[in-house]
């Protein structure tokens, strides 16, 4: 999806699905949606309570696996194009 504007309710629901799961890198979202990290923040921001986005915030900034350049080489489940 080239547009941030054509996200379905469905769309929104699985980014935020899989922004709440460890192992599934930002890269992958973006991929699949066409969103940046900041992106993804911003739809989680506007898409859940204060609480919650405060909750997935502290959980996603000490995760390693949100991203893929800092993953350990042993992790292959998302490749993004171009990627060994």
């Amino acid at each position: 999806m080239d547009n941030k504007q054509d996200l379905t309710p469905g769309d929104i629901s699985r980014i935020i699905e899989m922004a709440w799961e460890d192992r599934t890198p930002f890269e992958a979202i973006e991929f699949q949606f066409g969103l940046k990290e900041n992106d993804v923040r911003a739809l989680m921001r506007r898409h859940m309570k204060a609480s919650s986005f405060r909750m997935w915030r502290k959980r996603v900034g000490g995760r390693v696996t949100k991203h893929l350049k800092k993953r350990s080489d042993g992790i292959s489940r998302f490749k993004a194009p171009g990627q060994k």
